[in-house]
């Protein structure tokens, strides 16, 4: 079974730029589709992006495109979110979930079974 931890978030001035990395563990990281999905106080949780099992598809929501960049290496089993570009409206905890390879990309997060704890990101002004 897929199992996901969040790390990197921390406090970044408007503008600056931050990493985020998902490591995954149980289960082979290629058999999967990730997304990052975040959830501002107050807020739904929102998703942010999703790359296909081996990053042949990487998708963005209009609210980060241009600004974030999601990668992975399946052989490491890890996951990333650079981003840059940070905004107030950016402040949210983040979280990398995931499904099955048989599945698509998909911006609706009950279809994913897999999810890690978060971690939260602060963008000051």
């Amino acid at each position: 079974q897929l199992q996901l931890v969040e790390s990197g978030g921390g406090l970044v001035q408007l503008g600056g730029s931050l990493r985020v990395s998902c490591a995954a563990s149980g289960a082979p990281l290629g058999n999967y589709v990730i997304s990052w999905f975040r959830q501002a106080p107050g807020k739904e949780r929102e998703w942010v992006s999703c790359m296909s099992s081996f990053a042949n598809i990487i998708q963005y929501a209009d609210s980060v495109r241009g600004r974030f960049t999601s990668t992975r290496d399946n052989a490491e089993n890890m996951v990333y979110l650079q981003m840059s570009g940070l905004k107030p409206e950016d402040t949210a905890v983040y979280y990398c979930a995931g499904r099955g390879a048989f599945g698509e990309c998909s911006a609706r997060a009950t279809l994913y079974d897999y999810w890690g704890q978060g971690t939260r990101v602060t963008v000051s002004s």
